[in-house]
């Protein structure tokens, strides 16, 4: 059995200062986004913008990975806005855990 070759991927990456802060529609036009799926994941506490008004709303340049997060496993594995609202949040745990072992290894030394 062969295996039909697959088109090869384009990867895109974008490095951004963590200071900065986004748009929504900037960052609708960096992830390919309409302003309603963004509201969405805002709903779903995906993301936390920045201010009070949506039309006025903020966003620091960390939630363009996690958006990018939100659309592979969307797109890869189906999984549902909750779902991914719920994987990010232990994904984030687990890295603060991380963070948090390895400063007691650090001292233990």
């Amino acid at each position: 059995m062969s295996e039909t070759p697959q088109a090869p991927v384009l990867l895109e990456v974008l490095v951004l200062d963590e200071q900065l802060e986004l748009s929504t529609a900037e960052l609708c036009r960096l992830c390919h986004l309409s302003p309603d799926e963004l509201m969405n994941m805002v709903a779903e506490g995906l993301l936390d913008p920045i201010g009070e008004a949506p039309e006025r709303w903020r966003f620091a340049s960390h939630a363009l990975p996690r958006i990018q997060l939100a659309l592979r496993l969307e797109r890869d594995l189906g999984v549902n806005l909750a779902g991914v609202a719920l994987i990010s949040e232990l994904l984030d745990q687990i890295e603060r855990l991380r963070v948090r072992v390895e400063r007691l290894e650090f001292h233990l030394r």
